[in-house]
């Protein structure tokens, strides 16, 4: 009985660390497999397992272009390069998407309507731009893999972290996917969060884990305080926006510290 319980809960754990990954990466770990949308909830808490494993394939591009003797600013471009691959792009999607629609929409129904739309505006593009410059920028600066690994692995892991405590937020849209998701369970949100501070510990050290974790916190805040603004509640879009942002602060906290 004990040995059942023992599998099937090992089965459930690694049941969401699939999930979490066929949902932020473009890994076919599974074509037929079907998702539904409570699955990606109860899920969540091992979204930051999924951004280890982007974290993980940058670290890797930047260490072929070492070892290649390039120099880091091209290392950088092939991590940042690598990192766009596996997750197809998705988050930056998101805040592209998130940027046009609060930078162009007059009121709600309108932000929502231009957060839909495919096509790229301005301030989506020029969001996408310095989101792109800058993390380059963060990484070009490194020169030693060992450390552009721990840079790349802490960003992606906390900036995922984040995200289950975030669609707590009431969705903006009725028929949105964050609506169809639901809310993650308070403990999975709370382990996703452990997970994120503990990588944040062991990557870059307690002074810059303390200062990440203020700002990624203060940045998570602000942009609750803007998406219910802007929209009265949080999108799939938003979420991506908010990876992003994350995982900028993340890099520049470890590279001036």
């Amino acid at each position: 009985m004990e040995s059942t319980m023992k599998a099937s809960w090992a089965q459930r754990i690694a049941a969401d660390i699939r999930t979490s990954i066929l949902v932020c990466t473009r890994l076919p770990l599974g074509l037929s497999t079907r998702i539904e949308s409570a699955d990606v909830a109860h899920a969540s808490w091992a979204l930051p397992v999924a951004g280890a494993l982007v974290g993980g394939a940058g670290a890797s591009a930047f260490w072929l272009a070492s070892e290649l003797t390039l120099p880091p600013a091209i290392a950088a471009a092939f991590a940042l390069v690598a990192t766009l691959l596996i997750t197809g792009c998705l988050h930056e999607d998101g805040l592209a998407d998130t940027a046009d629609g609060f930078g162009g929409g007059w009121d709600r129904a309108r932000k929502l309507e231009i957060m839909r739309d495919s096509r790229l505006g301005t301030y989506g593009a020029c969001a996408l731009g310095m989101s792109l410059l800058i993390r380059w920028a963060a990484l070009a600066v490194v020169t030693s893999p060992v450390r552009a690994a721990a840079v790349l692995m802490a960003a992606h892991v906390a900036a995922r972290a984040a995200l289950p405590a975030f669609m707590h937020i009431p969705p903006a849209r009725a028929d949105g996917l964050a609506a169809q998701a639901g809310r993650p369970p308070l403990r999975g949100a709370v382990v996703a969060g452990l997970i994120g501070v503990l990588t944040l510990a062991l990557t870059l050290g307690l002074p810059a884990m303390a200062i990440g974790l203020a700002l990624a916190t203060a940045a998570g805040f602000l942009m609750a305080w803007l998406c219910l603004r802007q929209i009265g509640g949080q999108t799939g879009d938003v979420l991506g926006a908010l990876e992003q942002v994350i995982e900028i602060v993340i890099m520049l906290t470890a590279v001036a510290t």
